[in-house]
């Protein structure tokens, strides 16, 4: 038993003893010494670093032409892109418009469309009242008549004094504002016959 305390002593004094000396507090340029490497050490290629296998040296490499990542084909010109080009753009929501939809494209129009193109769409937004250049009013005719597949182009790609928003908003989001623009054009434009009958009593 004495002899099984004396081991335990020994080795707790030989671990107090390389503790202290761990910590003596000088400097060393030594290669630190590493009971379990791990992966510290592996062999790999840094993303800016260079090598001598590829023409050009460099690690990162562009992807082979003519290859899409998984996930990215995006084949629907329509939805992805407004059509499938500037020149045939879709006349009407590829995305089927319900209750659902309209209010989040409401709720991403306040967010991304207000600032400069206001609540209700006539370009008096915050930004606009503090001196930036006013954006066209939605309920001209020449945006009513515009096909929605400019509007999501436009939202897309920007254009003039407004940005690209195609990184910030999702592709069915945008078409969610398509959406909630129309409903707030119809506000402008609508006639008696957009008033279900039931409802008419009550106009004033």
């Amino acid at each position: 038993m004495k002899r099984h305390i004396r081991k335990l002593i020994a080795i707790s004094g030989l671990g107090l003893l390389s503790a202290l000396l761990g910590c003596r507090g000088q400097t060393s340029q030594d290669t630190p010494f590493w009971i379990k490497h791990g992966m510290e050490f592996q062999n790999k290629w840094l993303p800016y670093g260079r090598n001598q296998f590829y023409p050009d040296a460099r690690n990162m490499q562009h992807p082979p032409e003519g290859t899409i990542a998984v996930g990215l084909l995006k084949e629907d010109d329509d939805f992805y892109r407004g059509g499938a080009d500037t020149a045939h753009y879709v006349t009407s929501n590829p995305v089927k418009v319900t209750a659902q939809l309209l209010e989040r494209g409401q709720e991403r129009f306040t967010i991304y469309c207000t600032p400069c193109h206001g609540q209700t769409g006539i370009g008096n937004g915050m930004v606009v009242q503090r001196g930036f250049l006013p954006p066209p009013n939605f309920h001209d005719d020449r945006i009513v008549n515009m096909p929605d597949g400019q509007i999501f182009h436009t939202i897309s790609f920007g254009i003039q004094n407004m940005p690209s928003y195609g990184k910030q908003i999702p592709e069915e989001d945008r078409w969610a504002i398509v959406a909630y623009l129309r409903a707030l054009q119809r506000t402008d434009h609508a006639t008696l016959n957009d008033v279900p009958e039931s409802e008419r009593a009550n106009l004033k």
